[in-house]
């Protein structure tokens, strides 16, 4: 049987986009760094105590979108070899221990069909790239900080993937890639993320909080709990 060019166009393999932070690694990747950069005083308790407040909206459905961006402009003047030293440090210490055995096993499977996995987080990128290379992930999508001279400028290289941002983001990609939302598996535990987990054809809501436990429900989503970690 001989395939039209327009069917085999439409025949893609399948594509899994993973959320980090409740979903691959337990809790926060971001907060494993700060508390790290804390400790070892690379960063000031005071450019980011504003973080508090944004938990608390966030936990309370109040979420200010743009609290990343926000956040960044007291982060000037950090050099980029420093945050990247952390960064590795953190990953050996805290992250890669709190990672999720049943989300490390379905992205080894998934990868081994010889299907596509990125990782979309508004963690920022120096943060998941040891993850990345721990399970042999390239182009994910993650929050970049702007640099001058190997120091951060107290910007963002382009916008944080936070909430709607995190569709857009994903949206570009899928675009650039000639992938359709049809093809896509997204994976994630946060009611900030409806917004792509109903653009996808795929949605799976990974320990999902409340808000998103009730819209998985109510749109029979494939829902999934992770309990145990590679450090258990």
């Amino acid at each position: 049987m001989i395939m039209s060019d327009n069917a085999a166009a439409q025949k893609t393999s399948p594509v899994h986009i993973f959320d980090v932070d409740n979903t691959v690694v337990r809790k926060t990747s971001a907060g494993y760094f700060l508390r790290m950069a804390l400790h070892d005083k690379y960063i000031r308790f005071s450019q980011v105590s504003a973080l508090l407040v944004d938990w608390a909206n966030y936990k309370f459905a109040r979420p200010d979108n743009d609290f990343i961006e926000n956040i960044v402009k007291n982060l000037s003047g950090l050099n980029k070899n420093d945050i990247e030293h952390v960064a590795k440090e953190c990953f050996e210490k805290h992250i890669k221990p709190n990672i999720y055995t049943g989300a490390a096993k379905i992205i080894k499977e998934t990868m081994e069909k010889g299907e596509r996995v990125i990782f979309a987080t508004s963690s920022f990128d120096f943060i998941i790239r040891p993850l990345e290379e721990y399970f042999g992930i390239e182009g994910s999508l993650s929050t970049r900080l702007e640099y001058s001279g190997g120091i951060t400028t107290g910007k963002l290289a382009g916008y944080s993937f936070f909430g709607p941002k995190k569709k857009l983001a994903a949206q570009e990609w899928l675009d650039r890639n000639n992938i359709r939302s049809a093809d896509v598996h997204f994976y994630s535990d946060s009611y900030t993320d409806i917004p792509l987990l109903e653009y996808c054809g795929n949605p799976v809501a990974v320990n999902p909080d409340r808000l998103l436990k009730q819209k998985a429900i109510k749109h029979v989503w494939k829902i999934m709990r992770f309990k145990e970690v590679l450090g258990n």
